[in-house]
């Protein structure tokens, strides 16, 4: 009787125990090699595409479909510069993950394919672009947001890393789905304008478009338990929707000051959810010992 009721604790604390927080042996170096060299190729290829060794830019390719003043919603092409943040964290993240922290770690184990698609899905899209297939690029984007959005919900496991993996794979991943979420909207204006689908190319319908922007931005912030980094990006890409907006085919006071007030609301919701989360976190821990005693 006595020997036989701590085992049934020893099994039901070990059934309890969730797969994340237990020592896992570290993965072997395949996983982790290949990763580094994709997201170095990735990279290297959208660099190249991107017209930044010469070529035609982005912004100019297909017909200047993708510029900055394509449709109400195009951020100005300063915006952009974001993507110089978003690959330093990308070769930074490739490198980390080889450290024998990372191999160990289940969460990285399970995020690395998922990271290497998200990178072989931004060259294809910067490439489709360059080839003059905007709606094939718009399906690309499609399915980078939900790559990333997969991996925001693979990032929710515990982690191991300390702030270091904090900021290399949360941060990184974090921008990278922020940015992305504006850019699929953007791109997906772009391919209607192109074909031809006046109302797109109207104020009312960018007003429609920032808001909408702003409320995945949102929605993102709620989900993610106050993610603050891709708000800051969606925060980013809707503060230059505004500054695009102040001058050019699509000059608009109501549009500036619709995704003035939108790019606010994202990182305002996201940072009291952080906030909010944050103060419940030693509630919650206070009552687990209590209930533990």
């Amino acid at each position: 009787m006595d020997q036989s009721t701590p085992h049934r604790t020893e099994a039901s604390t070990t059934h309890a125990t969730p797969p994340e927080t237990r020592v896992t042996r570290g993965t072997g170096w395949a996983m982790p090699v290949v990763t580094l060299l994709g997201v170095a190729a990735a990279i290297v290829a959208a660099f190249v595409g991107s017209g930044a060794l010469g070529g035609t830019p982005v912004a100019e390719a297909a017909g200047g479909a993708l510029s900055a003043d394509a449709t109400p919603v195009a951020p100005a092409g300063s915006a952009f510069s974001i993507w110089s943040v978003i690959y330093l964290g990308l070769i930074v993240y490739a490198l980390w993950q080889l450290t024998p922290t990372a191999r160990r770690s289940a969460r990285q184990r399970a995020l690395r394919p998922w990271a290497l698609a998200s990178v072989l899905l931004n060259a294809a899209w910067i490439w489709t672009v360059q080839l003059d297939q905007v709606g094939l690029s718009v399906v690309v984007i499609v399915v980078l947001l939900a790559v990333l959005i997969r991996i925001m919900y693979l990032l929710g496991a515990p982690r191991t890393g300390g702030a270091v993996e904090l900021v290399v794979t949360d941060g990184t991943f974090g921008l990278y789905l922020g940015w992305v979420s504006v850019a699929t909207l953007a791109n997906t204006f772009a391919w209607l304008a192109a074909q031809g689908v006046d109302p797109v190319t109207g104020i009312p319908l960018g007003l429609v478009g920032v808001v909408a922007a702003a409320g995945i931005g949102v929605a993102t912030a709620l989900l993610s338990r106050g993610r603050v980094a891709p708000a800051l990006a969606t925060s980013w890409g809707l503060a230059w929707v505004a500054v695009g907006r102040t001058e050019g085919d699509f000059e608009s006071v109501a549009l500036v000051w619709t995704a003035v007030v939108a790019s606010a609301v994202v990182l305002a919701v996201a940072l009291l959810t952080w906030l909010r989360v944050r103060r419940a976190a030693p509630t919650r821990q206070d009552a687990s010992l209590s209930g533990r005693s």
